[in-house]
């Protein structure tokens, strides 16, 4: 018999690999779904490759690869049987033929036994070979054989693998003497002290110097002002500012010329006001006094729906997702985007498509992760209702057990973090930027191809004023979420706050016991209109004066979506930099109308702002006069290299000046952007700073005017938010033309507003098809995602959808019918837009 074995496998000799160190072996999941060996067909393990398949997607790895040697892997699970004494009897099989194996089950294994069975499988004709079969398989068969049944979890291989072990602690951290001179870091609103960039920071350890890194260094750009500040002052040690978590930060050494740990990091950022140590105590206890702890238990009650005897739901579009440990903001996510039609249609109804073209490792590719993962969700073969006979056990039992075990996203999650610092840890994450992450992905891996993220994307139209010459700027970007500010300040039980406010206090003060707690309630039009209200535009460069100006901005929407995320900023950073949740409920409607947010373009009274290119910040113009601009300072090297390529030498002036001399690619660019442009060859000239454009003094509009007629400028402001002409009149003058008043008077008249806006409509030109129909701006709510805990770096997520008609809460595996969904406590709402008819 032994002789036949090895004749048997000679021909699959060459194939057969023994698993070397890097190696992955997939014993525990399918590559294309969520079998495994608890399956009822059990798992198949490539013995060449090491990737696992279950039975129905085996066949198409042979027919694909040729490989003919797989490991069959099955785990059989039974209850352990009672003695006498009630005792369970211990008893199981091939304890070491699944080591590593994770249990894919939700129950107590103490109350279980395992009978696992392996053995080789020959394709195409199914041939068997029991295992262990030591004497009668050859010597390499049987290693490979035993390094395959013993070797790790593909996930758990990856553990050991950080930077901990492979980064050296710096000579220099231990002896570090930082400088007792006040510098104080605040939680956000930095920017280099030397050239103001706001990305790319790095904060020096010595003297807390906050300067930029390399040009193009981590994929963001910098002048290289941290590298110099050290060549200057010989201070070696700097931490990348927006790297700082409870668990460390990214730390360089520009002594040593590489990246270092930094063991004292938390004492070493406390000398700037960063306290890593209450940050780390706070978030991981998920609270910060008692009071909070009181009112987070009533948060994780109402938005779980504790207490509540919730139905439970099987079938498809019912699966759960399994908690991997702090992975719950991926669940709500996934569930959400494949409850979008596009989503479903790109990677669940192309599932064979993608299958059949996948490339020799699966694991590695999103389309078939991504399509894996949505047929587990929506096909319903993992989420079947129980068998009568389980209930009747339960209710003999008296037990209440958990019957839903949903779907593992080890292998999505392992793929879809690779690389990011923050998503590959085992930490809790902000819900919203791993909802940009998978956005991005999805981007970037729809080239050429149907991209269902465009379902969410929309152009946000951004105009920009300049408050001394009042021209404007248009312009528009692409966004996929729209972020509402919540506004403290407009709740409506104030007073109940400011009480409470007090009383706070006051038992602090007495070491008395704190009153009970809280809640802001934000009405939803508030939110709007703080997103409407003009923000103030920092280090705003006028071209029209050709200096530092005063500007504001306003945002509105272009197009609209079909599906409209909106999230509301409930979080944000006190001065310690410990993150903080605002408490507070907003009433969300179930219907938006988006409309009055609608984009109108350049107005026919405005004026646009010059297209000019600031020049390099530092460079100082000299002056012939008071009245004049004299020739700028200009890189003449770099335009004469530009002119030498056979562009005009004034176009390579204008380049080099508008690129502040940033040099020769930087202004090649340029000329690239602008060659179609009629002035392009014209001479440079720059407006005299003594003729900055028109001034209130000289401007009629700008003047008040006599009586109560409206000043333009409100007029325009009002309008430029998206308001009817009449009605931002009528707003200020019973206001008395207080802009601010006018604004709280818009939101409070709806039902005038609408009547205003008609007859406002009826004396303008029609709109673009897009906007043709009210119905285009209108949306109604189907899904939410909930967040319970003082910050996202903890707590739990939870989402609620609305599917035929009810809501579904959606709770890591746990699936079920919603009683009350907690609609005024979300943190990101998926709006799907209404039809046009």
């Amino acid at each position: 018999m032994a002789a036949d074995l090895g004749e048997l496998l000679v021909p699959y000799m060459p194939t057969i690999r023994v698993p070397r160190t890097g190696d992955r072996v997939f014993k525990s999941e399918c590559a294309f779904s969520f079998d495994s060996p608890e399956s009822e067909g059990g798992l198949y393990v490539c013995m060449n490759t090491f990737l696992g398949f279950g039975r129905e997607h085996v066949e198409r790895h042979y027919r694909k690869t040729g490989q003919s040697v797989y490991m069959h892997l099955k785990r059989h699970v039974k209850e352990k049987t009672t003695g006498a004494a009630g005792g369970a009897i211990p008893r199981r099989r091939n304890g070491k033929v699944f080591l590593d194996l994770e249990l894919n089950r939700d129950f107590n294994g103490e109350d279980f036994e395992y009978e696992d069975e392996a053995k080789l499988v020959i394709f195409p004709d199914h041939f068997e070979i029991p295992l262990p079969n030591i004497e009668e398989l050859p010597a390499l068969v049987t290693i490979a054989c035993d390094a395959v049944l013993n070797a790790p979890s593909a996930y758990k291989k990856q553990e050991p693998e950080s930077w901990e072990e492979e980064i050296q602690v710096s000579r220099h951290a231990r002896s570090l003497r930082q400088l007792n001179n006040g510098v104080r870091i605040p939680p956000s609103g930095w920017k280099c002290q030397k050239c103001e960039m706001r990305e790319n920071l790095w904060l020096n350890l010595k003297d807390g110097a906050v300067l930029c890194g390399k040009w193009f260094f981590d994929g963001s750009g910098g002048n290289g002002h941290a590298l110099e500040h050290y060549k200057e002052t010989n201070y070696p040690l700097a931490v990348k500012l927006d790297t700082i978590t409870p668990d460390g930060a990214d730390v360089y050494s520009f002594e040593e010329e590489e990246a270092v740990l930094d063991p004292h990091i938390s004492e070493h950022l406390s000398h700037f006001g960063i306290d890593m140590l209450q940050m780390q105590k706070r978030t991981e206890n998920g609270h910060h006094t008692e009071n909070n702890s009181r009112l987070r238990v009533s948060e994780w009650e109402v938005i779980q729906e504790s207490g509540m005897k919730l139905k439970m739901v099987y079938g498809s579009g019912y699966t759960g997702i399994k908690n991997l440990g702090d992975s719950c903001y991926l669940s709500t996510v996934m569930q959400i985007l494949f409850s979008v039609p596009d989503f479903q249609r790109m990677f669940v109804g192309n599932l064979q498509r993608i299958f059949d073209y996948s490339p020799l490792d699966p694991t590695q590719d999103f389309a078939t992760q991504m399509a894996k993962l949505g047929h587990g969700l929506l096909s319903g073969q993992y989420s079947k209702p129980p068998m009568k006979s389980e209930l009747i056990e339960q209710v003999m039992k008296e037990e209440h057990k958990h019957l839903q075990r949903g779907i593992s996203p080890r292998m999505f999650k392992a793929l879809v973090s690779k690389g990011h610092p923050e998503f590959s840890s085992n930490r809790q994450q902000d819900a919203h930027e791993f909802l940009l992450h998978v956005i991005n992905l999805v981007e970037r891996n729809s080239t050429g191809l149907e991209n269902p993220s465009d379902s969410f994307r929309f152009l946000v139209e951004e105009r920009i004023q300049c408050c001394q010459t009042r021209r404007v700027r248009y312009s528009q970007r692409v966004d996929y979420c729209i972020q509402l500010p919540a506004p403290i300040e407009a709740a409506t039980n104030r007073e109940e706050l400011l009480a409470y406010e007090a009383k706070r206090k006051e038992a602090e003060e007495n070491m008395g016991t704190p009153p009970e707690p809280v809640r802001a309630r934000i009405p939803f039009t508030a939110c709007l209109q703080a997103f409407t209200e003009p923000e103030n535009v920092p280090d705003f460069w006028s071209s029209a004066l050709q200096a530092k100006s005063a500007g504001v901005k306003t945002s509105r929407f272009a197009s609209f979506p079909e599906y409209m995320i909106v999230q509301i900023k409930k979080f944000t950073f006190g001065v310690d930099w410990v993150p903080k949740k605002l408490d507070l409920t907003i009433d969300v409607p179930d219907f938006l109308d988006l409309s009055r947010l609608r984009a109108t373009g350049l107005q026919a009274d405005e004026e646009e702002l010059p297209d000019l290119m600031p020049p390099i910040v530092g460079l100082k113009p000299s002056f012939k006069n008071m009245n004049s601009l004299c020739a700028p300072e200009m890189d003449e090297t770099a335009v004469m290299q530009l002119a030498e390529m056979g562009f005009p030498l004034e176009a390579c002036r204008k380049a080099v000046y508008y690129t502040g001399n940033m040099g020769p690619e930087m202004a090649f660019n340029w000329i690239i952007a602008h060659m179609e442009e009629p002035d392009f060859a014209e001479p440079l000239t720059l407006p005299s700073l003594m003729d900055p454009g028109p001034s209130t003094s000289d401007n009629p509009t700008g003047a008040t005017p006599i009586g109560n007629s409206p000043p333009e400028e409100s007029v325009a402001i009002l309008t430029s938010m998206g308001f009817p002409r009449a009605h931002s009149i009528h707003a200020l003058k019973a206001t008395n033309n207080n802009l601010e008043r006018a604004l709280d008077w818009i939101f409070t008249h709806p039902e005038e507003e609408e009547t205003d806006a008609l007859s406002d409509m009826a004396d303008t030109e029609p709109n673009d098809n897009a906007f043709s129909s009210a119905n285009s701006h209108r949306y109604e709510l189907f899904a939410f995602i909930s967040h319970i805990g003082a910050s996202t770096m903890s707590g739990h997520y939870v989402c609620h959808i609305k599917k035929e008609g009810r809501w579904v809460i959606y709770n890591d595996h746990k699936v079920c019918l919603s009683e009350r969904p907690p609609k005024d406590l979300g943190y990101i709402y998926f709006y799907h837009r209404l039809s046009s008819s």
